[in-house]
């Protein structure tokens, strides 16, 4: 890993209706728009979906580091998240994030590590600890045949 800071640019440019492109060195672009809430299309990423993406995303890259740190071995993470966004203290924001992980293990594996990890890894994510809302992580563990 490089040292700190790292920083992160992406440009917007857009006119006054249509599409909102995202681009950043070497990425291919991305189409942005309001989501169907605010009025928009409903077809393309929004802020508001790219947010909560981020959260889920953050969540598995972080299971992957601190897994593999510590030797445990794993099927598949699935992961959702539920963003809420809500009108509080006259503005609106997003004041929850709750993160669903289904883990997928081999029969046999230590459940109590495999919620400990997945417990850290919600804990150490950039992205949530770059944000204000509550955190909530509800864990279900699946075991296949070894």
């Amino acid at each position: 890993m490089k040292p700190y800071p790292h920083t992160y640019t992406v440009m917007a440019d857009a006119t006054a209706t249509g599409l909102v492109p995202l681009s950043s060195a070497g990425l291919p672009v991305l189409q942005t728009a309001p989501p169907a809430e605010f009025d928009g299309p409903g077809d393309v990423w929004s802020p508001e979906s790219l947010l909560v993406a981020s959260v889920a995303n953050c969540f598995i890259l972080t299971f992957r580091g601190v897994s593999r740190a510590s030797s445990f071995a794993w099927e598949r993470l699935e992961c959702h998240v539920d963003g809420i966004l809500e009108r509080a203290d006259g503005v609106t924001r997003f004041t929850r994030y709750t993160t669903h992980a289904r883990l997928t293990v081999k029969a046999g594996t230590d459940r109590a590590k495999a919620t400990a990890l997945l417990e850290r890894a919600e804990k150490v994510c950039l992205i949530t600890n770059s944000l204000n809302g509550e955190r909530h992580l509800e864990v279900e563990l699946v075991e296949v045949a070894a």
